[in-house]
């Protein structure tokens, strides 16, 4: 390499690209921007961080790349076939996940290709300070990991100078996703969260309201067919064997206080509990709340209004419901407010539903005998509504003087997009911020950790963003910070 001719080592080049100013950028990420870039043919040398089935079918896209090398995998389990999968039914077999599993991914892939003569195998790590400490060329890190150590892990890896890429949420807590945030700001280093998404019917959506075609937008609706794992528990899990040969349960942990093994808060079951995961609003509410944000021009909400769901029980001779405060509820419902005057978006509400929960269906829809899908969303106007896929492909627009029927909008400009993967690797490799930055999703981000508390509290909190406080209801900050973090793992 040329830089290299002038003594400038790839370590180095690598940290000066990522120390440049960084300016929010549309350019599409395969454009490389002047000196600050890294030549095209210099990969990007990755460590993916969590062997799950969603870490395989990420990694496997990475392998197929020319610009990147997967150079180390890690995570605390070694090798096991009882990962879960999704879908209705019974299956009698369970997924191959692991460590030991990625990094055979990895080396095989690596050995098929062709022409590229002999390669150092990657390297698996249990712990990942350890794989910092160690992986002396490691650019980046790809985070898919349960909720609860995604602060952790990006917050180590931007303070070792590592550019960070994350699965949703950036934290299911809102101290640890506001830290993050800063940290990224801090450090100047390129992030992106993996619920960023873009498309042509995106920008079909926003280029129809702009034009006034449903008039002022007072109200969003946005619905989910989530949980499909299990919610609603009570109390903690009974079925505690020992912990399975192979895996690391306290790195696992992470900075949860030891509490005893049990399956049934690994793999991807552990969305449903408060501790380690932060429930569908999190795990789908960022794809589509993000989308809606930079349509509307939101900002951060003033107040949530959670409605949760709840179980009963027979105890004894009385029956009744049961406190829980250990996992997200079954089905809940949340009402997002912001302040008039508030910017240019006219919007004052988003209501956002899950677990079989959605909105009436609007007038100008069931006049002819439709009713809202299972998951979607609706974009809700003075003169119309917008209805769309939960991802807003297929949007149709309904005008209330014509009820029952679709109504024609005007054509969007085209747009040209990238995909995900070319967003943020190419961003990375240039020493910039992607559009799915972390600094880019804090109020989207924010906003659900807000309503995550609200559905926690079954009531309406008033938040001051700047304070980062509930002001009308002070126990519910307790929501905004683990009450305690195991020693050595403070954040």
């Amino acid at each position: 390499m040329e830089c290299e001719k002038k003594g400038v080592n790839r370590r180095n080049f690598v940290k000066a690209a990522a120390a440049t100013p960084l300016v929010f950028s549309i350019v599409p990420g395969g454009v490389l921007s002047g000196g600050r870039a890294k030549a095209p043919s210099e990969k990007l040398n990755l460590a993916c961080i969590g062997m799950g089935c969603q870490g395989q079918r990420m990694l496997h896209v990475l392998l197929k790349r020319t610009d990147v090398r997967v150079t180390a995998v890690c995570d605390p389990n070694t090798e096991t076939s009882d990962y879960l999968g999704w879908g209705r039914g019974d299956a009698t077999t369970g997924m191959a996940g692991g460590r030991a599993v990625g990094k055979r991914i990895v080396d095989a892939a690596y050995r098929r290709a062709k022409g590229s003569g002999p390669r150092k195998g990657s390297s698996a790590y249990a712990d990942f300070r350890e794989m910092l400490e160690k992986e002396k060329d490691l650019d980046a890190v790809q985070i898919i990991t349960p909720d609860h150590t995604h602060a952790t892990i990006a917050v180590a890896a931007m303070k070792a100078g590592k550019h960070v890429a994350m699965h949703k949420p950036i934290a299911n807590r809102m101290y640890e996703t506001r830290l993050t945030v800063e940290t990224a700001g801090k450090t100047g280093l390129s992030t992106h969260l993996h619920a960023w998404r873009e498309s042509a019917d995106v920008h079909r959506i926003r280029h129809w309201i702009d034009r006034g075609v449903i008039g002022p937008v007072r109200q969003l609706h946005r619905w989910t067919n989530r949980p499909i794992w299990p919610q609603g528990m009570a109390t903690l899990p009974t079925n505690t064997p020992p912990v399975p040969k192979g895996f690391d349960w306290d790195l696992w942990l992470g900075p949860v206080p030891h509490r005893p093994y049990s399956p049934d808060y690994t793999h991807a079951v552990y969305r449903g509990w408060c501790e380690f995961g932060a429930g569908p609003m999190a795990d789908m509410g960022l794809y589509g709340f993000w989308m809606d944000w930079r349509i509307l021009g939101l900002g951060a909400p003033t107040s949530a209004e959670g409605c949760a769901s709840f179980t009963c029980a027979v105890r004894g001779f009385r029956c009744g419901s049961v406190r829980n405060d250990v996992s997200f509820p079954h089905a809940s419902t949340v009402r997002l407010s912001f302040p008039a005057g508030g910017g240019k978006s006219t919007v004052r509400d988003v209501f956002w539903y899950d677990g079989g929960m959605r909105p009436p269906t609007p007038d100008v829809l069931s006049a002819s005998g439709r009713q809202l899908p299972g998951e979607g969303v609706l974009f809700v106007g003075d003169k119309g509504c917008i209805l769309a896929s939960f991802m807003n492909r297929g949007p149709q627009v309904y005008l209330y003087k014509s009820p029952g029927r679709q109504a024609a909008a005007p054509n969007a400009p085209d747009v040209k997009t990238v995909s995900l993967s070319d967003e943020w690797i190419g961003d990375f490799r240039a020493g910039r911020q992607s559009r799915g930055s972390f600094r880019n999703a804090r109020n989207v981000a924010e906003a659900i950790c807000l309503g995550n508390a609200a559905i926690r509290t079954n009531g309406r909190i008033e938040w001051d963003q700047a304070k980062m406080r509930i002001t009308n209801n002070s126990s519910a900050n307790k929501y905004f910070r683990r009450a305690e973090y195991r020693r050595g793992w403070e954040l």
